[in-house]
């Protein structure tokens, strides 16, 4: 595996933008080598994994992320353990994070920019409602939003997708006592595209390496 992380980061250096490695694709050695590379922000979808990785690599100062579905059953194992979680999307989980969490955890709300059925998130004009109803939540701390765009060659389609996003932010904090400014928009198709929409938080996979024949 040969990595391209330098090559990435030099394509970003204009953009205040943090990359977040995908750890679905690395093990726990070979997030050591990303590590050494520059990266120290790293997202893993499935809690299992997050504990054992974050275990082997514990004498590491790695940002967490949890940047997938987080069952209820689950938060308590792994909710202590992450820095940033990327799918806050329904009143049940955010009971749950709010009493196991020790202290207030930098959260995206998932929003279904796709309308794909496949795709978890709330919708559009359920977020303001979910808002009001985690107010009181002192154990989250709202800082932006987390959408994925279709996967498609079709770029207009997914500028379309990621600029609801930005009119969602706009709307929010004009209608709120908010200030929500980060976004969770990119992956390693399509994160040239979400950096013209103000992205600051890239989660990038594939993209970071290529498997040597």
């Amino acid at each position: 595996m040969k990595f391209f992380v330098k090559e990435v980061l030099k394509e970003l250096d204009n953009n205040e933008v943090t990359v977040v490695a995908a750890t679905k694709y690395f093990n726990s050695e070979e997030m050591r080598e990303l590590f050494s590379e520059g990266i120290t922000h790293f997202g893993e979808n499935r809690v299992e994994l997050l504990l054992e990785k974050s275990s082997n690599l514990e004498d590491l100062d790695i940002t967490w992320h949890l940047i997938g579905t987080l069952q209820t059953k689950k938060v308590k194992k792994v909710i202590n353990l992450v820095s940033y979680l990327h799918s806050l999307d329904n009143i049940k989980l955010a009971e749950e994070v709010n009493k196991r969490r020790t202290s207030p955890l930098k959260c995206f709300i998932q929003v279904n920019i796709s309308n794909e059925e496949t795709k978890h998130g709330l919708e559009i004009n359920e977020v303001i409602p979910f808002l009001e109803a985690i107010a009181s939540y002192e154990n989250i701390n709202i800082i932006g939003f987390m959408g994925m765009a279709s996967y498609t060659s079709n770029e207009e389609e997914i500028s379309n997708q990621f600029q609801k996003l930005n009119d969602l932010t706009k709307y929010v904090n004009d209608v709120t006592n908010l200030n929500i400014s980060d976004l969770s928009i990119g992956m390693s198709n399509d994160y040239l595209i979400a950096l013209k929409h103000d992205s600051t938080f890239l989660r990038l996979g594939s993209v970071l390496f290529k498997k040597e024949v």
